[in-house]
């Protein structure tokens, strides 16, 4: 989909309305707007559901860079999520197979809830002919702070999962594109493959290996 999209630049002048994606091309623009995430675990944690919401705030910093099909421009990004829910099956006991052994220990689950930031997201928006579709991908890097700590994990004596930390980390990577309803305004869709992990700042750190995390948004170009 992105290849067939990419193209050479449109010319200069045309009216915002006219060609609202070369407009905040040529402008190098400031972008900002509301998000809602929706997404699920996948492989061992596709029992997980996710529900995250917030705001996201970008600036186009380069002209056009000429790479054939890959021509473009760099735009640098922050988001912050004070709504981050993930949802788990209830707690209960859990069989276990570890170097052979067979056991079944109490393990902790349900809804837990946080916020989150992504300081870091480098996006790519390709050059497009389109007047309306602007096509992009990503790569970025997060923090999640959680009230209980998380994922689920072995429960210890006072009820709290053991092995697992407040603070994990969201290496991420995804596609997408802005909509340009009219001149400096678009809906936006995108799809990111997100890692949870503590990095090991608990005892274990089983992590959220995937999941698919699908965003929906509204954006502001200044």
């Amino acid at each position: 989909m992105a290849g067939a999209m990419l193209a050479a630049a449109q010319m200069p002048g045309s009216a915002p309305s006219d060609n609202p994606v070369a407009h905040v091309r040529q402008a190098k623009s400031l972008e900002w707007g509301p998000f809602v995430n929706g997404g699920m675990g996948v492989g061992d944690r596709s029992d997980f559901k996710f529900l995250w919401a917030g705001v996201q705030a970008g600036k186009q910093l380069t002209p056009v860079l000429h790479a054939g099909m890959f021509s473009g421009q760099f735009e640098y990004a922050v988001n912050v999520m004070p709504l981050w829910q993930a949802y788990t099956p209830a707690a209960g006991l859990k069989t276990f197979i570890y170097q052979g052994q067979t056991y079944t220990e109490q393990v902790g689950g349900g809804t837990y809830r946080g916020v989150s930031i992504t300081p870091v997201i480098f996006r790519w928006n390709f050059l497009t002919r389109s007047k309306r579709f602007q096509p992009w991908f990503q790569g970025a890097g997060g923090l999640i702070y959680t009230t209980h700590k998380f994922p689920p994990d072995v429960l210890v004596p006072h009820g709290e999962a053991g092995g697992t930390s407040v603070w994990n980390f969201t290496p991420q990577g995804g596609i997408g594109f802005h909509y340009f309803t009219r001149a400096n305004r678009s809906l936006d869709l995108g799809v990111n493959a997100v890692h949870i992990s503590s990095a090991s700042l608990g005892d274990r750190n089983p992590g959220v290996n995937a999941s698919l995390q699908i965003q929906l948004g509204y954006t502001f170009w200044k």
